[in-house]
């Protein structure tokens, strides 16, 4: 009999955000499956790791590249097809030893989150549930006590690696904002709020709903990097009700 695979959203970096739900799958499941960064912890496993049991199987899928490669290159596309194809089988010998598997995604799973990648190459051959997260951006504008959109306001989600003009033009037709895969790409980003007019409504929020979470406007950090847990927000509601 075949196992059940769910993907399990952990939310953004604080345990206490975790669902009900998805406390009793992990806690339930055979198998824990979590991403990370070969040769580093992951965060995912970090949020949910009081909720494992002494039975529990952990299957730690480890990426070969993030980005060292550029997302275009051949050479990653190769690298990062392959690791998924090879995460997909290694979650399917313990479906069809009809184990329940438990993938960890932060955030959603079906946002942004590499656990969609597994998703759509298993369900098809399993029976599958995904168990919905809090995203780090309501994590991260909820810290910042930011009212992110009202009324008739449009919300547009970005990613930070888009190029600099079409970031300006997106961001100039948007009311409210959220702009992820922030990293290296902040002085871009920075400027393309600058060539839209927005910049002076944009807050930085780094490692939102974590210990050391912190909240800036984005005019007033200077430096040119920010870590892997970081977002820009430009919040609508310019004409309050």
């Amino acid at each position: 009999m075949k196992g059940k695979l769910i993907g399990v959203g952990v939310g953004p970096g604080d345990p206490d955000l975790l669902t009900l739900k998805a406390v009793k799958a992990i806690t339930a499941a055979d198998v824990v499956g979590y991403f990370a960064k070969a040769g580093n912890v992951s965060h995912a496993r970090r949020i949910a790791e009081e909720h494992f049991q002494p039975h529990t199987v952990e299957l730690p899928l480890l990426y070969p590249v993030t980005t060292e490669i550029h997302r275009h290159d051949a050479a990653y596309r190769t690298a990062i097809g392959a690791f998924y194809d090879a995460s997909a089988a290694a979650v399917a010998e313990h479906l069809m030893a009809g184990r329940t598997v438990a993938v960890l995604s932060e955030g959603d799973p079906l946002f942004y989150g590499s656990y969609m990648h597994i998703h759509v190459r298993l369900a098809p051959r399993f029976p599958t549930q995904v168990i919905a997260g809090v995203t780090g951006m309501s994590g991260c504008w909820s810290q910042a006590g930011a009212p992110i959109a009202q009324g008739d306001d449009v919300l547009m989600v970005l990613p930070g690696t888009l190029d600099e003009d079409e970031l300006a033009r997106r961001l100039s037709s948007a009311d409210a904002a959220v702009i992820m895969k922030v990293g290296r790409n902040l002085p871009k980003i920075r400027r393309a709020l600058a060539a839209a007019g927005r910049l002076d409504r944009a807050l930085y929020v780094e490692r939102g709903t974590m210990a050391d979470c912190a909240h800036v406007p984005l005019a007033e950090r200077e430096e040119e990097r920010a870590p892997y847990f970081s977002i820009v927000l430009v919040p609508g509601w310019e004409r309050a009700a």
